[in-house]
């Protein structure tokens, strides 16, 4: 089983100059190999393999480019490796073609396949090339490592992630049935409403600092560009940005590792967030609570832990469904919060009634998308 570990590092000015080159020579090879990857398929209709391109990058690029011999041989490697990665996501998940890497990108990284060690009781990593940099190893592994991430935040911070194969196998999904079982009804008022009953406030972090983010803002565009000024005024926006995303994590890393330790399976509606965000409405609202982000956490927790992850299809009515006799309110809208059922005359909470309603599809074999 994969895990990774991320930890802050310290590394010296001159370590940074060296971090610096690794940077510019990954990027200058991913560059290099995307517009080789462009150029062939252009005029030949094929797509050069891997291989090939890192023939002509050891004998004809390096020699060509001295300076690319001051980086790591096998950073270099793995960046053809991301190259055509992203290609076959693009051919297998349609998503976006892949994109020439800018320096002038405050977020940059490169990747380290092999060659580097890790002391707990020194607190260092030993990097090829860099050498020793003090390192904050606030939690221990086992296992046997595999790649390692160096990357340099907006703000100007490095870390280190770690791959880690723990040589354990995937525990076997555990047994559920509908009383360990728990719905799950995303929203914007309420971060998730539980079928419980329980309603989980939305910290909404992105919208408590607006009002500061805002006044940065104003203090960048009112810079020159390219002056130091405007750099520390990018600096101060980076770092309200960098918290609030460190919040919005947190918050979610407790949530779900609480509803995934709590229940057996946790049933989820199946979300368009892409189609809602183009409502300009709602679009802010939907990216603060970053819902894609959460269900991810699930999903992966639940593997680690062997708990089931159920999907429902997006157009099943689960809002507008009495969860009690099953009549269907064709009428409600979405500014109703509450509704009474002319059948069985219940009284429904828009989102409670909803997360119930998750919670029995779910349960039906003929909507279940296990994960």
């Amino acid at each position: 089983m994969l895990k990774a570990y991320k930890y802050r590092i310290y590394p010296s000015k001159k370590q940074k100059e060296m971090i610096q080159v690794h940077f510019g020579a990954c990027r200058f090879v991913y560059n290099w190999a995307l517009e080789q990857k462009i150029k062939t398929y252009e005029q030949t209709g094929k797509s050069i393999l891997r291989f090939d391109l890192q023939h002509i990058l050891v004998h004809e690029v390096k020699p060509s480019n001295e300076w690319l011999k001051e980086a790591n041989s096998q950073a270099l490697l793995a960046s053809l490796v991301n190259v055509e990665s992203a290609f076959t996501k693009f051919f297998r998940e349609k998503s976006g073609f892949p994109k020439f890497k800018s320096k002038k990108n405050p977020v940059q990284s490169y990747q380290m396949p092999q060659h580097y060690a890790v002391d707990f009781e020194k607190q260092i990593i030993k990097l090829p090339k860099i050498g020793e940099v003090k390192t904050i190893l606030h939690r221990r592994f086992e296992g046997k490592l595999k790649t390692a991430t160096i990357s340099r935040s907006s703000t100007g911070k490095y870390y280190i992630s770690i791959l880690v194969d723990n040589e354990k196998d995937i525990p076997e999904k555990q047994n559920f049935s509908e009383s360990t079982t728990i719905g799950i009804d995303a929203g914007i008022k309420d971060f998730a409403v539980l079928s419980n009953g329980e309603k989980v406030e939305n910290p909404k972090y992105l919208k408590n600092s607006l009002k500061r983010m805002k006044a940065l803002q104003k203090r960048v565009s009112r810079k020159v560009k390219g002056s130091k000024n405007r750099n520390k005024a990018r600096q101060h926006l980076s770092k309200i940005h960098e918290t609030i995303s460190n919040q919005r994590n947190n918050f979610q890393h407790q949530l779900s590792f609480r509803l995934i330790s709590e229940n057996q399976a946790i049933a989820l509606e199946t979300l368009n967030v892409k189609g809602m965000v183009k409502n300009h409405c709602l679009a802010q609202s939907i990216s603060d609570a970053s819902w894609s982000s959460f269900v991810t956490k699930l999903e992966y927790k639940a593997e680690w832990l062997g708990k089931t992850i159920l999907r429902i299809g997006r157009f099943e009515p689960s809002s507008k469904l009495c969860n009690v006799c099953g009549h269907h309110n064709s009428n409600l809208t979405l500014d109703v919060r509450e509704w009474t059922c002319p059948d069985c005359k219940t009284k429904h909470d828009r989102d409670i009634n909803a997360a119930i309603n998750i919670k029995k599809f779910s349960l039906q074999d003929q909507n279940l998308i296990v994960i």
